[in-house]
Order: C-alpha cells, then structure tokens, then sequence
C-alpha cells in the first residue's frame, strides 16, 4: 500500500508568519508535538490515506486540478475546534467557492481509489474545514491558555491562491507538487526550486493582470515579517 497526504504550503510572508506563530506557542506552552518536528505551515486537502496505486493519485489530481487555474482564499483571524483526533488552535481559512469546489472535486475523485476504511472522516463529509493548525496534541491541559493568548494577538489578514497541490509521501517528504499555473507535475527539486516558485508567482500575476513581482529587499521582508 502507498501511503499519501495531499495539501497546500505555503511559502514567503505567510509561511514565515505562521512558522513564527507555532514556534512562539510551542516555547511557551511546551507543545512537544510542535518542537519534535520542524513546522511547515500549510492547509490540508486530502488524507492522509493510502492506496495501491500512486498513479491513480496523480491522475486524479491533474483531473481535478486542470480544470482550475484562479483559486483564491484568505487566511482571517483564529479559531479552535474539539474533532475526533483532538483539540486543535488554528488560522481560520475563508475559502472561495474556486477553493471549496476543487477540494470537494479532489476528495471525490480519489476516493474512488481509496477503500472507506483507509478513509479519513472529513474526506467523507461535504462541510470541509479548511484552517491552518498553529497547535495540536499535547494541549488539551493548556487549550483554553493558548486560546486566550493567540487572540491577544493582532488578527491575521493575509490573502492567497492555491497555486499547487502538493503530494507528500509516507515520511511526509514531497514526492511530487502540481502547478496549477503551468498545468504540470514537478518533482522534489523542481517544488523547492525559490527560482520555479518566482515563475509560478509571476505566472498568476499575469493571470491578474499585474506586473511582474519586484524581487523583495531583506528590510522589506522584515517589515512584513514584523508588522
């Protein structure tokens, strides 16, 4: 059996806001969970889950995937939530019906591969949550803690695109990422390629009818990184 785990991550501003704001929780409240392992911010789309045949996941991916090009969200303020595998603080995700269309589309096309019991519950349910997880595990003790410090701070406000789909392997390594601007398949290198990156920034950019991006300074990073 193969073992898959499908989302979106983020880079630049975002990802080192969100890495910041896990970070900064873990220290403070001695999240294990958070410090063991290096954080990568990101949203889930799909599993994790496993199946016979990876094939079949690409191909349901890129059937799925190609049919979308602009699809937009934005990251609002925080929320928690008390599900199944536990207690968990996050980054509420708005989703664009473009988003929440492609994640429907994409859960019922692999589910077509995927037995029901290696099924995960929200793969099997319309009403999706879509968030960020800044801490889970190790806080149902601290829930009410964390909750009340990260809404001390200044509400997150950050608008994205889902511009690829990433597919990540048993060890949660990236086997392969889908771009959804360039209509094609990278591989490991190619999806942390900072050079490809810019190409798929540009490329949606044109898609709206901007510029090219300016290639940022470190004080303008650190501005945004700051606030």
């Amino acid at each position: 059996m193969n073992y898959f785990y499908i989302e979106f991550r983020f880079h630049r501003y975002p990802k080192d806001y969100l890495k910041s704001l896990i970070e900064e929780v873990a220290r403070k409240f001695r999240v294990k969970e958070a410090l063991k392992y290096r954080p990568v911010p990101h949203m889930s789309l799909y599993g994790p889950s496993q199946t016979r045949s990876s094939h079949s996941v690409f191909s349901g991916i890129e059937k799925v995937a190609k049919r979308y090009t602009l699809v937009p969200f934005s990251i609002r303020g925080f929320v928690r939530h008390n599900g199944e595998k536990g207690k968990v603080i996050a980054c509420r995700i708005n989703a664009s019906h473009e988003l929440k269309n492609l994640r429907r589309e994409l859960a019922e096309e692999l589910n077509k591969i995927v037995k029901i019991d290696d099924r995960q519950p929200w793969d099997n349910e319309g009403d999706y949550w879509f968030h960020t997880t800044i801490a889970m595990k190790d806080i149902d003790r601290q829930f009410d803690d964390i909750w009340s410090y990260v809404n001390k701070k200044e509400k997150p406000h950050i608008n994205q695109h889902l511009v690829r789909i990433t597919v990540l392997n048993e060890n949660r390594k990236i086997e392969h990422e889908y771009d959804l601007m360039f209509k094609r398949w990278l591989n490991r290198r190619e999806a942390l390629s900072n050079r490809l990156w810019r190409k798929t920034v540009n490329k949606l950019r044109q898609f709206q009818n901007l510029p090219p991006e300016k290639p940022t300074s470190l004080i303008d990073w650190l501005r945004k990184l700051l606030g």
